[in-house]
């Protein structure tokens, strides 16, 4: 009975579940098409994702594998799973988890003049498991990146636009997890040899990623999460899947994007311009259990007012119980209002994520360098710090590059993502020169390249580089 009842309450703990009855391993199903299946393994029993998460887990785990071939979400789709005797059978195994992997079949040209019944076909599915006596957590997953628009009728570019989409509309309604798979193979081409299944390595990546995901504690957020505690008005709309809750702060537009569920620590990633914009970090971090939050300081160019500003929206953040210790993300000019803040609030830093950034503000927007710069926003910088002329701003010094000293005092360790090819904010005047410098000083920084790339698009197709350097911060 002991071993029996550890299971339970770990059960309890870790898929927030109340089967209503004991057995004596954690289930898992997984639901879905060929890729679920295994098709063109040459092991299907040990190389297919839900086998490669059973090795993973081990013994005290059972998942069992429910794919079908060629089978679609849609009720009227060509091959509908809600005919197969697999789906009868993932409901008969009453599971602790259901992962549902269903879409990619229903990018086929026959299947799309049925899209309109695609997320209520959905819908009913996920209601039809979340009424089973398990009563289980139920974790969509996003069809992985297809590399075709033709192979096997599927569509790689109705994947992104319209099933994405979809499934993630589906999660906001339902309050559902889901997991994007599509940019974790935004960058794993060579591992889908047909342009649409993945290889034995390719599941391997899919199974890492639903083990992390199991293993990892937390507690479910509910439809609020903690944004009623700031008792002001807020506006509720969808964050790719996620409820993100709008509201003034010093009449100011802020932002929080709530997980569905919470990891241990409230740890949260402030993003300090451009929301939304190449969003596919924010989304992992989600998916990990971070709050993605913003407060819009635009157009201060890192200044007082802004420091002030950010200071007391920290404030609030951590009446919410926020982490002590931000996760600080800056693209383009962003990079000013990350490096200034931190440089200013050294021990509030767990790390900083900058992709292409501005970190002197001679170089943009004063192009007094090699760069363009920006006549209409040099003048909206002139104005912010108080200067007349341009001559009078020649003495600035309240760039990042210019507060060396106060960012490396936080010990953090930062990630600057860089076109090499740069041509709005050149890396020669900014990354590279300060680099240089944080490594003269002591400091911990590291950059990814990117050969040919010029200043947009930001970020990486697949952010798991960018997260895993944000998780391995977190960790020390």
């Amino acid at each position: 009975m002991k071993h029996l009842f550890r299971y339970f309450i770990i059960s309890c703990l870790c898929f927030a579940t109340n089967t209503g009855f004991a057995q004596s391993k954690i289930r898992i199903a997984c639901i879905g098409n060929s890729i679920t299946f295994g098709s063109g393994l040459k092991d299907r029993a040990k190389e297919s994702y839900p086998a490669q998460l059973q090795a993973l887990l081990g013994p005290a785990y059972e998942v069992l594998n429910f794919g079908v071939s060629g089978a679609t979400m849609l009720k009227k789709g060509n091959k509908p799973y809600w005919k197969t005797p697999e789906y009868e059978q993932a409901l008969v195994a009453a599971a602790n988890v259901y992962f549902v992997k269903l879409g990619t079949n229903d990018s086929k040209l026959i299947n799309r003049p049925m899209m309109g019944d695609y997320v209520n076909d959905y819908r009913d599915m996920v209601r039809t498991l979340a009424k089973l006596q398990s009563r289980p957590r139920i974790i969509l997953l996003t069809p992985i990146k297809a590399f075709s628009d033709e192979k096997f009728g599927i569509s790689g570019t109705y994947l992104k636009d319209s099933i994405i989409p979809s499934i993630q509309k589906l999660a906001y309604e339902e309050n559902l997890e889901v997991i994007d798979l599509h940019s974790l193979f935004a960058d794993k081409e060579a591992l889908l040899a047909d342009k649409i299944h993945p290889n034995a390595e390719g599941d391997g990546f899919i199974a890492k990623r639903l083990y992390e995901l199991i293993a990892q504690q937390t507690k479910k957020t509910g439809a609020t999460g903690s944004i009623p505690k700031l008792n002001l008005p807020a506006e509720k709309s969808s964050f790719y899947g996620y409820n993100c809750f709008q509201f003034k702060f010093k009449e100011r537009n802020a932002k929080i994007a709530v997980p569905k569920r919470e990891a241990a620590g409230k740890p949260w990633i402030w993003r300090a311009r451009f929301w939304g914009h190449e969003p596919q970090t924010d989304i992992a971090l989600l998916e990990r259990g971070y709050h993605v939050v913003y407060c819009d300081v635009a157009e201060l160019f890192g200044n007082s007012e802004a420091i002030n500003l950010w200071n007391g929206f920290y404030n609030h953040l951590q009446k919410l119980g926020f982490a002590k210790k931000a996760v600080l993300e800056g693209m383009s000019r962003g990079g000013v209002y990350v490096y200034n803040w931190a440089a200013a609030n050294p021990k509030k830093v767990t790390c900083i994520y900058a992709d292409n950034p501005v970190l002197d503000l001679k170089s943009w927007p004063g192009g007094k360098g090699i760069g363009p710069g920006s006549k209409k926003e040099w003048a909206t910088f002139l104005k912010d710090y108080s200067y007349q002329t341009d001559e009078q701003a020649a003495a600035f010094a309240g760039s990042p590059i210019d507060k060396i000293k106060e960012i490396v005092k936080g010990g953090y360790p930062m990630l600057h993502v860089c076109g090499d090819q740069d041509e709005v904010v050149p890396i020669s005047e900014n990354t590279s020169l300060f680099a240089e410098k944080i490594k003269q000083a002591g400091g911990n920084i590291s950059i990814i390249h990117k050969p040919e790339g010029k200043h947009h698009p930001h970020s990486l197709p697949n952010p798991q580089p960018i997260v895993d350097f944000i998780l391995r911060a977190a960790q020390k």
